[in-house]
């Protein structure tokens, strides 16, 4: 059974269809990537399963339920986390304290600060060892206003993988990145490809075929296309999607 099954969902902003009939699927443990051109609707389609969205019709199932039915805020809980396109964090909090947050959050107190982070110890040593898992441990005691732009997304996706998920969704982890700050992000998603299922969407191609196990091209709110990377690479009507906007690397 897919671990998440979009059936039929749609999503209008006046006459913009940003979601069209749209479904999709992730089975568990895959590192599913989904593509588009520029207002395909990748980010409305996140936006829906977070919570932070409704849509006008459709279906979205997670581990069995229905995930309309559960409150945005309380899908973290069922395993459902997200990192952000525009780093969102606690800019004077050191990275440790980020992380303890989360940690704080998953335990039910949802960020309302009623244990300090700075001096609960409890949630020190796992906020490290998510640190640990992501490569920014030496970074554990700044300030993640201090830390790099890469830096601060790999903050991100550990403060996500603080909240223990089932499935992380990833809206553009390598955006605004050069091409080292894009190789450290693609070289931990390897790393956690299979411990933790992914929906990922990026618009660096190599990036995602590097990291997917199957990749959904979305445009105009509806999804052409699913595949493993090689299929999507040699498939016509991907291609003409993408004409002029990106290079898939076809070969032959």
């Amino acid at each position: 059974m897919a671990l998440l099954e979009v059936r039929h969902l749609r999503k209008s902003f006046g006459a913009l269809n940003a979601s069209d009939d749209l479904s999709l699927s992730v089975e568990p443990g895959e590192a599913h990537a989904l593509i588009g051109p520029n207002g395909a609707g990748k980010s409305t389609l996140i936006s829906q399963l977070s919570g932070t969205l409704e849509p006008d019709a459709g279906e979205i199932r997670f581990a069995g339920q229905d995930l309309l039915k559960v409150p945005a805020a309380k899908r973290a809980h069922l395993g459902l986390a997200r990192s952000f396109q525009v780093t969102s964090l606690f800019p004077e909090f050191t990275a440790l304290e980020n992380v303890a947050l989360a940690i704080q959050a998953l335990q039910g107190h949802s960020f309302s600060f009623l244990r300090s982070v700075k001096s609960d110890r409890s949630l020190h040593e796992p906020a490290l060892e998510v640190l640990q898992t992501v490569g920014l441990a030496s970074e554990a005691h700044r300030q993640a206003q201090t830390l790099a732009h890469g830096q601060q997304r790999q903050l991100e996706i550990a403060i996500a993988l603080a909240l223990n998920p089932k499935l992380l969704l990833l809206d553009e982890p390598m955006a605004g990145m050069g091409a080292e700050g894009s190789r450290t992000v693609v070289d931990l998603l390897q790393r956690l490809k299979g411990a933790v299922t992914m929906l990922l969407i990026e618009h660096d191609m190599d990036a995602v075929f590097a990291v997917a196990d199957r990749v959904s091209v979305l445009v105009y709110g509806s999804v052409i296309a699913t595949g493993t990377p090689d299929e999507i690479r040699q498939n016509p009507e991907v291609q003409t999607a993408y004409l002029g906007e990106h290079e898939l690397h076809v070969e032959g």
